[in-house]
């Protein structure tokens, strides 16, 4: 894929405040990633997917944040629930997902899909995959590892 400028975006954080992706791109590489609702069968493998290989993300100098429409409260639960050590901010109106392209799955379901960003701002992967949700973590940990590994 050619990477390209990540759009901007907005998002609500757990105590109502709200950041943009500006905001969160530049430190470490950021592995973003859309997932339809906590608590459900998909979402919850996936994020304990990430959470499992957490620290090979950190290791090689990358941040995951999740994202979904649910609220704070939701989300802290979901967190607490599954020992999540990342970030999971709200999307309430759908407009951050809009921005960055995730589509609904048969124009219902909110898309299921993960970006890695680079420190410059550009989307340099973009995996989409409602049912395969654990290999999003397998592909975006692939892709960390080649940046890191090129920055070198």
């Amino acid at each position: 894929m050619t990477p390209y400028a990540a759009p901007e975006a907005t998002f609500v954080k757990s105590d109502g405040s709200q950041v943009s992706l500006s905001q969160l791109v530049g430190p470490k590489t950021l592995v973003l990633y859309f997932y339809p609702k906590d608590n459900t069968a998909g979402c919850t493998a996936e994020a304990c997917s990430f959470r499992d290989a957490y620290e090979d993300f950190q290791s090689a100098g990358a941040d995951v944040v999740g994202v979904s429409a649910d609220d704070a409260a939701t989300h802290e639960g979901f967190k607490g629930k599954y020992k999540l050590p990342f970030t999971l901010l709200t999307d309430p109106s759908g407009a951050a997902a809009k921005a960055l392209g995730v589509k609904k799955t048969l124009g219902l379901l909110p898309g299921r899909v993960t970006f890695v960003i680079d420190r410059k701002g550009q989307v340099v992967h973009k995996f989409d995959s409602q049912l395969r949700a654990t290999k999003h973590v397998a592909e975006a940990l692939e892709i960390v590892k080649k940046l890191a590994a090129s920055a070198t």
